[in-house]
């Protein structure tokens, strides 16, 4: 199940779970539309993948199968492959 992260990586803007506008690689880095476009052309920074738009979750579900709280950000910025 996809952990659902709850923000940017590159800026830090919330992405709550219904957000149409994440993006992740399939190791669930999670990035904005706009960062992951314009600051990325839409390669994961960390692992090289593509970014694809997020799935959202239904919020029938979010109770059950709560999305993470776990921040995840890049103090070093973006951009850079790991």
């Amino acid at each position: 199940m996809l952990q659902m992260r709850p923000n940017c990586e590159c800026c830090d803007k919330d992405l709550p779970p219904d957000a149409t506008n994440a993006r992740i690689c399939t190791f669930e880095c999670t990035f904005c539309s706009d960062c992951a476009g314009a600051r990325l052309g839409h390669v994961c920074p960390n692992c090289g993948g593509d970014l694809v738009q997020r799935p959202r979750r239904p919020s029938s579900r979010l109770a059950k199968y709560p999305a993470s709280t776990e921040r995840v950000l890049k103090p070093q910025g973006c951009g850079v492959m790991a």
